[in-house]
């Protein structure tokens, strides 16, 4: 081919779910042949042998090539039989990959369109929790309350941060507040549903053995108030008093790994 020649090419993406993963090799293709310009055109949810005589015969008069991710037996047995018949080059890129790993594995397709996608949309809620903990940690921007599907609250070194990560994975929107007497607690928190809160809490004497080696971390003396028994008292019950206020369900973190307190949160969201 030539400058002198037409650089169009029509491709047809048939699909019996979205057409994503066609559209995507077709482009990845293309660019390899640039300045080619390709029109896609999409044929979508195909659901029966009707549609697929409809995309051959445009394909046929424009003379196109079909592209097809059918995960559907008969669908891409049909595809076959009438592209051959009608002398259109119609390329399965689906079919013989499921039928090697048929015969590799020794187990069946599950043949269910859009599966693919079911994982795309599960990653990209995970993505989108895991942002939202990071923006709205530590009460940075409270707003973040009122959205979040759960609200951490306790003070500080109670596993707030970690916890939020390690149930954004699970694809929850999750918000900490760190309750501090000195610090008024977000109006939001009075406001949303008590189910959406949960509190933490730790004992005394934990506590001050973690900030101790917090402090050590910062190269810090451990006798600073913030580790004193009788600074973490005061704050404790500061904490227990917003959180009775707020009627919020209540985890004692002490001597518990995230995972497990993480796992006793799930089981009181996913009851109510």
């Amino acid at each position: 081919m030539n400058g002198a020649e037409s650089t169009d090419v029509i491709i047809y993406v048939v699909s019996d779910s979205a057409g994503d993963t066609g559209d995507l090799v077709v482009r990845a293709a293309v660019a390899q042949f640039h300045p080619i310009h390709a029109k896609i055109r999409r044929a979508p949810f195909v659901a029966d042998e009707s549609a697929l005589v409809r995309v051959i015969e445009m394909a046929k008069a424009s003379g196109a090539i079909i592209l097809y991710t059918l995960v559907i037996p008969h669908l891409r047995e049909a595809m076959n039989r009438l592209a051959a018949g009608s002398n259109v080059v119609a390329i399965d890129l689906l079919g013989p990959l499921v039928e090697s790993l048929e015969n590799k594995t020794g187990r069946q397709s599950r043949h269910e369109p859009g599966l693919n996608h079911v994982l795309d949309e599960d990653y990209f809620r995970k993505v989108e929790a895991v942002e939202f903990a990071v923006k709205y940690d530590d009460a940075r921007d409270t707003t973040g309350v009122k959205k979040a599907d759960i609200v951490l609250v306790g003070v500080s070194r109670t596993s707030k941060t970690p916890l939020s990560m390690y149930l954004a994975h699970k694809k929850f929107k999750v918000a900490n507040v760190p309750l501090v007497p000195e610090l008024k607690p977000p109006d939001e928190l009075f406001v949303i549903p008590k189910e959406r809160v949960v509190g933490l809490t730790i004992g005394v004497h934990y506590l001050n053995i973690i900030r101790k080696e917090r402090l050590k971390a910062l190269g810090l003396p451990d006798s600073a108030s913030y580790a004193t028994a009788e600074r973490i008292e005061r704050e404790l019950a500061y904490a227990d008093e917003i959180m009775k206020r707020i009627g919020c369900f209540v985890v004692d973190v002490s001597h518990r790994a995230v995972e497990e307190t993480a796992s006793l949160i799930l089981e009181y969201v996913r009851g109510n």
